[in-house]
């Protein structure tokens, strides 16, 4: 069927090299620059890093770290930017939206700063976002879903664009809530669904796009609810849902409480699949209590059945990285070479300074490239042109894909 069209294999064009392992320092040096052959002359410019390094979600945000972390040095083994060697300065936002606009406002203040990949959160975006885009600071993020960070928060009806420096490689919830319906619906037959959310930007708006297609698609949302992003009783809000007779739970959120809240539905007789977005995806939601069967959506296909993501996959085991890439690693790859690729078009033979950042946000939204996770492109409002998503299955203790496609809009 149309919407679970198989994705095309594209052919592996990233470069090769090694790169070393990161340092624990807030800001890295990167090594191995050609083995002294890159002329760095014109000094060190940075490029910024935002994400949860610490707490429930760092399993992803490291992996998004040590992602780009292999593309800075890569770049700097490559001589990329004529005259330059990059630094990586990363920066824990702890998953929390106030943390992240201190994180961002530090970055900001630099002029080395040339551009930041990140955040994880819609929620820390939010707060990171305007403060990079008043610098004319390029930020791309790897993961955040929510539509109205690209589109404005009239998205469904008067989209504008709110900021010109932000971009991501990660498609939309308002693509990965309508597919995960499809399928949840259509293919797993599930007809009486309990949506629950956490409230945040992420779990909130996807969870509403879920219900919404559930709803045309003719299932029932026979409960709305929705529980603390801290909390680790599920009782109370398991007992509501309970007299509906769900046959499954959606959740709108991440795995610190997805995990918990699978296992608590067992636990209490209810023996039905949980099935969330990308924010689940992570062997660290079997370890929390995720069970067999559950289900989860994920934006772009499953890097290891790429052949364009073989390169960064070996690389990335080659630099010894003491934690996986994990859900978004291909796409923050991805991202990272969008920037450096674009500073240094926007550099040329030139030099770095204020004056430069527009023709890097230019040179960005122009991106045509191939990277781990395909073709990179960008629309008018800074979103990717790539809305491939994946299903996933717990089997076997972690997350397996079970088909990859996309939801046909409209």
């Amino acid at each position: 069927m149309s919407r679970t069209r198989k994705v095309a294999a594209t052919a592996a064009l990233l470069a090769g090299a090694l790169a070393l392992t990161a340092c624990s320092t807030n800001r890295e040096e990167a090594t191995g620059g050609g083995g002294g052959s890159c002329d760095t002359s014109k000094g060190t410019l940075v490029v910024g890093f935002v994400a949860p390094l610490s707490g429930g979600l760092s399993a992803l945000g490291l992996g998004m770290k040590n992602s780009t972390d292999l593309a800075v040095n890569q770049a700097n083994q490559n001589c990329t930017v004529p005259g330059y060697r990059l630094a990586l300065q990363a920066e824990d936002d702890q998953a929390t939206a106030q943390v992240a606009g201190q994180a961002a406002t530090k970055l900001a203040s630099d002029p080395n700063v040339v551009g930041v990949i990140g955040t994880l959160n819609s929620s820390t975006a939010q707060s990171a976002a305007p403060v990079l885009a008043n610098k004319k600071i390029v930020e791309i993020s790897p993961a955040n879903t929510n539509p109205a960070l690209t589109q404005g928060d009239n998205w469904q009806t008067a989209p504008a664009r709110p900021f010109p420096t932000y971009f991501r490689t990660a498609t939309t919830d308002a693509i990965q809530g309508p597919f995960a319906a499809q399928y949840l619906v259509q293919k797993a037959g599930k007809k009486n669904i309990a949506v629950i959310d956490d409230g945040k930007t992420y779990g909130a708006g996807l969870a509403a796009q879920f219900a919404a297609e559930a709803q045309k698609l003719g299932a029932n949302v026979v409960a709305r609810e929705k529980v603390g992003e801290k909390d680790t009783d599920f009782s109370g809000v398991i007992a509501k849902i309970r007299p509906s007779n769900p046959d499954a739970v959606y959740y709108g959120g991440e795995y610190p409480v997805a995990g918990p809240l699978s296992k608590q539905l067992a636990d209490a007789g209810l023996n039905i699949p949980l099935m969330g977005g990308d924010g689940i995806v992570d062997k660290t939601y079997v370890s929390l209590g995720g069970r067999q069967g559950d289900l989860a959506t994920n934006v772009g296909a499953p890097p290891e059945q790429l052949p364009s993501a073989k390169a960064f996959i070996d690389a990335y085991q080659q630099a010894g990285y003491s934690e996986p890439f994990s859900a978004y690693g291909a796409l923050t790859y991805d991202a990272a070479n969008v920037l450096i690729q674009g500073l240094a078009k926007a550099v040329g033979n030139g030099t770095f300074s204020d004056a430069t950042r527009d023709g890097l946000i230019q040179a960005v939204q122009a991106t045509n490239l191939q990277g781990a996770t395909g073709a990179i492109s960008f629309d008018q409002f800074g979103d990717t042109t790539n809305k491939v998503l994946t299903v996933y299955s717990v089997q076997g203790g972690e997350f397996q894909p079970l088909e990859t496609g996309t939801y046909p809009a409209g």
